[in-house]
């Protein structure tokens, strides 16, 4: 355990930095939204890209791991959808924090820590998550939100969200990059090192960003944000595991899935709380919180999934 803790340590440790800083006031509120941009569009973009670039969609694609992944993902979302109903929230609301309840950190916090920690092999599996979570989920709760205003869903509530997917540089870059592996051309070698000089700025500054992020956040509707903590930190990577063995999924690439699903939660849920002004201050509150505790949790669970 000891072993697994300091491994991931660096890591987090990143993001203490980042606190740090923007607690301190060594850098300001501005610097991390600037941060977040740099990292979103070019340095993870680049990362991606030559992940991407390395990869056969042929064999990275398996049926049974999007299954699982779709199965586990969408059990905890009906549960955090109906306890939310349970607890008088509205519709809007209550998709909301569902969508806490299951979409983690992946872009920005699990594929640079969980393909330094699990190697090569975590590439594809990764690459599918964050696929899946923005193809799917983000989708899932535009249009709902959408719906629940507007009476109905219209083509004017689709046509916003394929743009969204169609623009975002996460998507295009992984596009990009399994169209480049499907041609078969070789990487200029001017390319890939800039590439890989721009790709490698993509873990510090995401994990810097992250933190510098947090030192805004306060500590509000603590219950509330407690709950949704606990359901993305336990239950979404236990009903992953579950999911995953229901439908087969080879153990290294199950391995993976559930550490992905042990992430907190993402930082765009909280973008899109405040986008679509529903509830910024407890997603927000559930960032931070799953955020400290994941600091814990995700070292257990890489203990689990490494010792089985």
């Amino acid at each position: 355990m000891a072993e697994v803790f300091l491994q991931t340590l660096p890591f987090f440790g990143l993001i203490g930095l980042g606190w740090l800083a923007a607690a301190f006031r060594l850098f300001p509120p501005e610097g991390a939204a600037w941060l977040t941009r740099f990292v979103f569009y070019f340095a993870l973009s680049a990362m991606l890209f030559r992940f991407a670039a390395g990869l056969n969609l042929t064999a990275i694609f398996d049926p049974r791991f999007v299954l699982a992944y779709l199965t586990g993902s969408l059990a905890v979302w009906a549960l955090g959808m109906t306890i939310a109903r349970a607890r008088g929230l509205s519709l809007p609301e209550a998709a909301m924090e569902a969508h806490c309840c299951m979409t983690g950190n992946t872009g920005f916090l699990g594929v640079p820590m969980l393909v330094a920690l699990m190697g090569p092999v975590a590439v594809g599996p990764l690459l599918m998550v964050l696929a899946i979570d923005m193809l799917v989920f983000s989708a899932l709760i535009t249009l709902i939100v959408h719906g629940a205003r507007q009476g109905g869903l219209r083509l004017a509530a689709v046509l916003p969200v394929l743009r969204g997917l169609a623009g975002n540089p996460m998507i295009l870059s992984m596009l990009a990059g399994l169209a480049w592996a499907q041609s078969g051309l070789a990487m200029p070698r001017p390319l890939e090192e800039l590439l890989t000089l721009l790709g490698a700025a993509a873990t510090p500054g995401a994990l810097f960003a992250i933190g510098a992020g947090l030192a805004g956040r306060r500590l509000v509707r603590v219950a509330a944000a407690g709950w949704l903590s606990a359901a993305k930190l336990i239950l979404h990577p236990l009903a992953i595991a579950l999911s995953a063995w229901a439908f087969g999924v080879p153990p290294v690439t199950a391995a993976v899935m559930i550490a992905a699903a042990a992430l907190p939660v993402a930082g765009n849920v909280f973008m899109l709380a405040e986008h679509f002004r529903i509830a910024p201050q407890r997603v927000s509150a559930a960032i931070l919180i799953s955020t400290a505790a994941s600091i814990l949790t995700i070292p257990v669970v890489m203990l689990l999934i490494t010792n089985p």
